[in-house]
């Protein structure tokens, strides 16, 4: 083990191979970024102290061939880094070529000593040779040829180079590219540590990725397949593995090896693929460990069609993938790779797996139409997969599986029932909610294509009620009715929601208005509504009742005998919903009775005898307390109104709490994140182009460059930002994915100039459920410029001035705190 500077490394007659099993290069902007402003820092430490040098980590090698052409070694760790390092000095080479044509010796200086050796051919010539897979690109760059600046990872870090080397000449000193130049070559330094031993190598290798920090899990378990096969390894790799890692993305790789286990092992996480496959594989011989690879091989076919359907050949399969696809629940794969497999080793007929999806796609339609609970059901679809066996129809047994037990696979009078009493709307994703109605009016034989990517769901009767609307629905009440009740009871249900591209101008208008613009439309839901006279109680009910007939008809029942699904009400989810009322905030006993389906009576009785904090902030739907209202401990004599008015809640002199403090059922489903009343929150629907008009308008052009910035960033971390579909487009960071919970997300940017930190969401999603991650997120933010976020906000949603991302130190230290907000999750 000993400190080596590049230009030790790479002067000379040795060569460094990259193994054709490790992962191709795969540094990103961010990463090549870090590095030119370490070496121009270098660079200039380097005018005042000429010992200055940077550390650039570790750089494991195993000795390879001897022979007359010099010594090879194998990197085993630091390829990424050293392969970064040949391309800037081909980078380096070039620019200086090109801006001294009297010199030519400066630049075959550089790529005589550090890049290639003039006296070898072919590939022996090459100080380092990368894995097979960039060969062609970094060949091209090595030899200044067509196709140096390719759209490749290789292509962009030599563009990168070539433009950074532009930006920091200065024409007036005529030594700054040569203090680069040195800076990489005697101030970079690594800890090289050469190993001869092959085992040893491995341990080695093992010791410094295996935490999955360095490299990904299909990296490791790539590795350690190929350094099993040995010699083989160069014809399986080029056979086999090379057409899979051109095929998939890396992300798609690592999940196809997840995807392959967890259907056996549905607890386990994508962390640990390496470790339960390396347990497996261990015990195969070099011949089955190929016959493995030749199975992966088949496996990213077929993960292939699963991401474009369309590469399917028979027409049922490709219909079931799409919809599976569009519905974008992906713990479905590891069910359908299975049954792709399956289909492949002639396990199981096309037309059986064709039913089989079916049978999945009407559970999980089902699912949201009864208004079954969103726990669960990644535990129920990861476990489908083991339910296969050869020799059993691979329909029957998902038929079996998921009709099964309390697994909410609504049976046909279940749906008749739930269509008219369940809130719809607040059920599932907004995106599945679309799907829903789209294939309804599908099974019309509807001629116009619906592109639920720019419809909206359309609430015929308004959420919000006008007069007009107010008197309409008066007419229909029913002895002890109100208006509110009436409303909250209908205006969510699947009776009353249609698709319409045209939302924000239908809005709150009249129905005669409505229907007029529904005419027009080629869809045919929207023209059972125009066929109306008026939309009250009874047409709605009318439409659920055709709509939850059309439903039965277009997905399968559960078997008759296997129907255990749960009929009662989901009393836990009113639980959640209440404790989500933060304090100064009131809802009513309508509202959260609309939200699970049932009615403002039970609801109130409920309440009364099951204790529930926050249970107080439950009111009459005009705003007053409910005169039979008593804590549930008869001890407890406090006065209920004192009680809300501590917490903030105002009242008037009726004794009536603010309606604009009031929480209806769309704002208590987006509080726990349930509906497309929360995606309506973070819809991926809205324009981004919208977004950054209405910020050009309100905000000044720094502003807007720090927006975009951000943006882009969050998107590099692994995140994605979505646009809401009301009138002001809002922003929204939306985190990564986490299996089994709801997303969170840190920031809501509002193009009227303030970013909010959404504390409330959060408290209600995991990990930030925590307020001591909360209190740590918060504390990120307080050290930046600007930001002032006091520590009674935990459960609130404060603000900062948007142009506070005009000031490239302060979004840097933003960024670094989306960096550990991403870390948590």
């Amino acid at each position: 083990m000993q400190e080596t500077r590049v230009r030790q490394i790479l002067e000379g007659g040795k060569q460094y191979l990259v193994p054709l099993y490790q992962r191709p290069y795969a540094w990103e902007p961010k990463q090549r970024d870090r590095l030119w402003d370490d070496i121009l820092k270098l660079a200039d430490d380097r005018q005042t102290d000429p010992t200055a040098s940077h550390f650039m980590g570790s750089l494991v090698l195993a000795l390879g061939d001897v022979g007359p052409n010099g010594l090879q070694f194998l990197v085993v760790d630091g390829q990424q880094r050293l392969t970064t390092l040949s391309i800037l000095l081909c980078a380096l080479r070039d620019y200086v070529r090109d801006h001294n044509p009297g010199q030519p010796m400066l630049a075959d200086q550089i790529h005589e000593q550090y890049i290639a050796d003039r006296y070898k051919s072919g590939d022996d010539r090459l100080k380092l040779l990368p894995t097979q897979a960039d060969r062609d690109n970094f060949r091209a760059v090595v030899d200044r040829a067509s196709g140096a600046d390719s759209r490749s990872g290789v292509g962009d870090a030599y563009r990168f180079f070539r433009r950074q080397l532009e930006i920091a000449d200065d024409p007036d000193d005529p030594h700054d590219i040569q203090r680069i130049q040195d800076a990489v070559l005697d101030g970079l330094a690594f800890v090289s540590i050469t190993a001869k031993d092959a085992d040893n190598v491995y341990r080695i290798f093992e010791s410094l990725n295996n935490t999955g920090l360095r490299l990904t899990q299909g990296d490791l378990l790539r590795n350690y397949l190929f350094m099993r096969l040995g010699r083989r390894g160069e014809d399986v790799y080029n056979s086999w593995w090379l057409p899979m890692q051109r095929r998939l993305s890396p992300s798609d790789l690592e999940l196809l090896f997840w995807l392959d286990a967890v259907a056996d092992a549905p607890t386990l996480k994508q962390a640990e693929i390496y470790t339960f496959q390396h347990a497996r594989l261990q015990k195969l011989t070099a011949i089955e460990i190929e016959a493995e690879i030749t199975r992966f091989e088949a496996l990213s076919k077929l993960l292939m069609s699963m991401r474009e359907p369309e590469l399917e050949k028979d027409i049922s399969v490709r219909l079931r993938l799409q919809r599976l696809k569009e519905w974008g629940t992906t713990t479905v794969d590891p069910v359908i790779l299975r049954l792709l497999a399956m289909r492949d080793r002639d396990e199981a007929t096309t037309l059986e797996v064709s039913k089989a999806m079916a049978i999945i796609e009407s559970f999980l339609v089902r699912r949201v139409l009864v208004g079954g609970p969103g726990a669960g059901i990644n535990r129920v679809l990861l476990q489908a997969g083991a339910e296969l066996r050869p020799g059993v129809p691979v329909n029957r047994t998902m038929m079996e599986y998921l009709a099964s037990g309390r697994k909410h696979y609504g049976s046909d009078e279940r749906v008749r029932k739930a269509v008219l009493e369940q809130p719809l709307y607040l059920h599932g994703r907004a995106n599945q909610q679309k799907l829903i109605l789209k294939w309804l009016d599908e099974s019309f034989g509807s001629k116009e294509a619906v592109d639920v990517s720019k419809a909206t769901i359309e609430h015929v009767l308004p959420q919000t009620l006008t007069p007009g609307w107010r008197a309409a629905l008066n007419e229909c009440l029913g002895e002890g009715e109100t208006v509110d009740e009436v409303h909250e009871s209908l205006v969510h249900t699947l009776g009353n929601l249609t698709l319409t591209a045209y939302n924000s101008e239908l809005s709150n208008r009249e129905f005669s208005h409505k229907r007029d613009e529904l005419r027009l439309s080629g869809i045919r839901l929207n023209s059972m509504i125009a066929d109306e006279e008026v939309w009250g109680r009874q047409q709605i009910l009318e439409r659920g009742v055709e709509l939850a007939e059309r439903a039965i008809l277009e997905w399968e029942a559960p078997a008759e005998a296997l129907d255990l699904v749960d009929t009662g009400v989901q009393w836990s989810v009113a639980h959640e919903a209440v404790m989500a009322i933060p304090p100064g905030s009131w809802t009513s006993y309508g509202d959260l009775a609309a939200l699970i389906g049932t009615h403002p009576v039970p609801m109130g009785q409920h309440l009364a005898t099951v204790f529930i904090p926050g249970g107080w902030r439950v009111l009459q739907a005009a705003g007053t307390i409910s005169p039979g209202f008593q804590w549930i401990d008869p001890k407890d004599r406090r006065d209920a109104k004192e009680v809300l008015e501590l917490e903030g809640l105002r009242f008037d002199a009726m004794g009536r709490a603010e309606q604009s403090s009031r929480l209806h059922a769309s704002a208590l489903a987006a509080a726990i994140g349930i509906g497309a009343a929360a995606d309506e929150v973070v819809a991926s629907t809205g324009d981004e182009e919208r977004f950054l008009s209405q910020l050009r308008e309100n905000v000044d052009a720094a502003a807007v460059h720090g927006v975009i910035e951000l943006l882009r960033s969050w998107e590099e971390l692994g995140g994605e930002v979505t646009f809401g579909v009301a009138d002001q487009v809002t922003a929204f960071l939306m985190g990564p994915e986490i299996p089994g919970h709801k997303r969170v997300w840190p920031f809501a940017i509002y193009p009227s100039g303030t970013v909010e930190v959404v504390f409330q969401h959060m408290a209600a999603r995991h990990p930030f459920d925590s307020e001591g991650l909360r209190e740590e997120f918060r504390t990120h933010l307080l050290g930046i410029r600007g930001i002032e976020i006091t520590a009674n906000k935990l459960m609130k949603r404060p603000t900062f001035p948007i142009e506070i991302l005009g000031s490239k130190s302060a979004r840097q230290e933003i960024q670094q705190a989306l960096e550990w907000f991403v870390e948590q999750l």
